[in-house]
């Protein structure tokens, strides 16, 4: 495909920079959005000939079709469609789990994609095709405690791209789903060193370190498994943070 206009929302993200990148060493031509355009210029600079900057509520369905105006006005057209903007969050048991926290997933993840298909897809079909990839988790293919929300709404993201997928395949228009588990990012980096500090800072005391074992029971790490488990872990710990 060349110079391909390619949308990608969440732009200003980790995962929404790495791949505006990857499209653009392809001689892609972007349509970036994200909640505020200061964001973006943050990130990727001034605005070009090759990169529109599109300041949108992807929760607001006016807003996303507003965005999908200014992507035709200025390309003519949609190649790919990229929904990258999503969330995760912890939670309490879902006896527990306030309308709040679910709507907030439900509408990032889901709501989202809801909201970008039927702004995009009709002008994808308009002009012969066009390729979705959605962003699942691969956490989402079974229940967790504590992800309930969570689980749901990326759940949901699956079940839409299977959906899409069906009723869009026989009209020249892929859509596809990736399953990311947790990604490498400066954030997630941070917080892995700072688990994994507190876990090997564990090893090295006095006191007793209880671990999960078969069938789901906890064990006391002792003895020479304690020692293994404190050695593995330093090691870890020297090779994704240096840094301290």
């Amino acid at each position: 495909m060349a110079d391909p206009i390619v949308v990608i929302t969440g732009a200003s993200g980790n995962l929404g920079r790495a791949l505006a990148a990857a499209f653009a060493s392809r001689s892609a031509q972007l349509a970036l959005i994200d909640r505020q355009r200061d964001r973006l210029e943050a990130t990727y600079g001034a605005e070009d000939a090759r990169r529109l900057y599109i300041a949108a509520d992807l929760t607001n369905a006016d807003a996303v079709e507003a965005a999908a105006k200014a992507v035709a006005d200025r390309y003519g057209r949609v190649d790919v469609l990229c929904n990258i903007a999503g969330a995760f969050r912890m939670g309490p048991p879902v006896h527990e789990t306030s309308d709040a926290d679910w709507n907030f997933l439900f509408d990032i993840n889901a709501r989202t994609i809801l909201h970008a298909a039927r702004a995009f897809v009709p002008r994808m079909l308009a002009a012969g095709g066009g390729k979705v990839v959605n962003v699942g988790a691969f956490a989402a293919q079974k229940g967790s405690a504590g992800m309930a929300a969570y689980i749901a709404s990326k759940s949901a993201v699956i079940r839409l791209t299977e959906s899409m997928s069906a009723e869009l395949r026989d009209r020249n228009v892929n859509v596809n789903c990736v399953l990311p588990t947790i990604i490498d990012t400066p954030e997630n980096r941070a917080k892995f060193c700072v688990a994994l500090k507190a876990n090997l800072d564990a090893l090295k005391s006095s006191g007793p370190v209880v671990v999960g074992g078969p069938n789901g029971q906890q064990q006391v790490l002792a003895g020479d498994a304690r020692q293994q488990q404190q050695s593995a872990t330093e090691a870890q710990y020297k090779q994704y943070c240096p840094n301290g």
